[in-house]
């Protein structure tokens, strides 16, 4: 009996102690390097899901402000500022922060001062990446700035990175400072960031046709939109229909632990082109006075000197021309007018006469403005100039 029991007692050997450990280190090594595994894994998966957010995130709000360009913009304020390969800036009435405005596409009652409405020719900036300064002109409409804002998106080289081929995402309302969108952005191989497809009518068939890239950058050259000047060559940039985005997001790593994923989205532009409000009803308004002085800077003439019409820059905007009348001051008559001027939109116009004048004799210069029909508004006198 005290055999036995001395037997049953007895523990572990060391050769079953060192089997026990190496099954057991076995068995622990398998279950580490499956968690490892399902560790990369799962890092791998959050770094492809922060990827398609990314891109994702750009794109929407690419699209969400580029199908706004044109929208609530008074017709003499352009849609399509300049389309670049990595810039792109255009006008809208995307935000206001005035209750119960309808006209805008956004209410934000927090938006920031000068966020709201048109720059004004005082607050010019140059268009990023480029050496356009704009805005060239005031834009009113009627009597108050226009309610349309500047909206630029580009793709600049990314300094905070070490990678030379980074690139970051920026916003831009009018001269305000810049924001950013999104980082972690490279440009996919020899793709630019922004392609442009414009509407072309040939043989009576309209189609859609690629902007060749090497033909970029356009830009609204006239500064007023749907002057009698913007038209041909100057004007293609109001045909264009249709933005492509096209760019490669990356997880932000280098070597094996990179990640990449290239993305292309086609972005319509429905408020850009739509037809003009020109009517040609009524006889067009002036609503501008004319002056007339002796300049005698040689070789000597006469400055006139008058600002943009009623309706050309409001009312039925169909002002075509302006015509000038000259008349020796003892005439009654004004006769046929000598001179027209299209009009730009840069006021005030400027124009120095030195056509023909007599020396000791007094001139009246007289301005109409002409529309479509054409017909001519009421005709505006200068003073009395007398010839040196």
């Amino acid at each position: 009996m005290t055999t036995q029991r001395r037997f049953d007692e007895r523990g572990l050997t060391l050769i079953e102690m060192m089997i026990a450990l190496m099954v057991f280190s076995a068995v622990l090594a398998g279950a580490l390097a499956f968690l490892k595994a399902q560790g990369r894994s799962f890092s791998l998966g959050s770094q492809r899901v922060a990827m398609l957010q990314n891109s994702r995130f750009a794109l929407d709000e690419l699209e969400k402000d580029l199908r706004t360009a044109g929208a609530g913009s008074p017709d003499i304020q352009p849609d399509l500022i300049y389309l670049g390969a990595s810039v792109i800036a255009f006008n809208a009435n995307y935000l206001t922060n005035t209750p119960g405005d309808v006209f805008a596409v956004y209410y934000n009652p927090d938006a920031p001062i000068g966020s709201t409405d048109a720059v004004r020719k005082s607050g010019q900036f140059t268009i990023p990446l480029t050496s356009v300064v704009y805005p060239d002109t005031d834009y009113q409409d009627g009597v108050i700035n226009s309610p349309a804002e500047t909206i630029t998106f580009y793709f600049a080289p990314d300094s905070t990175t070490a990678r030379t081929d980074d690139y970051v995402l920026y916003r831009q309302i009018n001269n305000l400072p810049r924001e950013v969108v999104s980082r972690n952005i490279l440009q996919t191989t020899g793709v630019p960031f922004l392609q442009y497809y414009w509407q072309t009518v040939v043989g009576g068939v309209t189609s859609i046709q690629q902007v060749p890239n090497a033909g970029l950058p356009w830009r609204h050259s006239v500064p007023i939109h749907l002057a009698v000047l913007d038209s041909g060559p100057a004007a293609r940039i109001d045909s264009v229909r249709v933005v492509q985005v096209s760019l490669t997001v990356t997880n932000g790593l280098t070597g094996t632990t990179e990640r990449k994923r290239a993305v292309s989205r086609y972005i319509r532009l429905p408020n850009v082109g739509l037809a003009s409000k020109q009517t040609c009803g009524d006889d067009p308004i002036l609503g501008t006075a004319l002056t007339a002085t002796w300049n005698a800077t040689p070789p000597g003439g006469v400055d006139l000197a008058w600002n943009a019409a009623v309706d050309e820059l409001g009312g039925e905007r169909d002002v075509t021309r302006y015509v000038i009348f000259r008349k020796l001051a003892t005439d009654p008559l004004w006769g046929d007018p000598y001179l027209s001027i299209p009009p730009t939109g840069t006021t005030p116009y400027l124009y120095t006469d030195r056509a023909d004048m007599i020396s000791g004799k007094s001139y009246i210069y007289g301005l109409a403005a002409q529309d479509c029909t054409p017909s001519n508004s009421s005709v505006a006198s200068s003073l009395t100039v007398t010839i040196p």
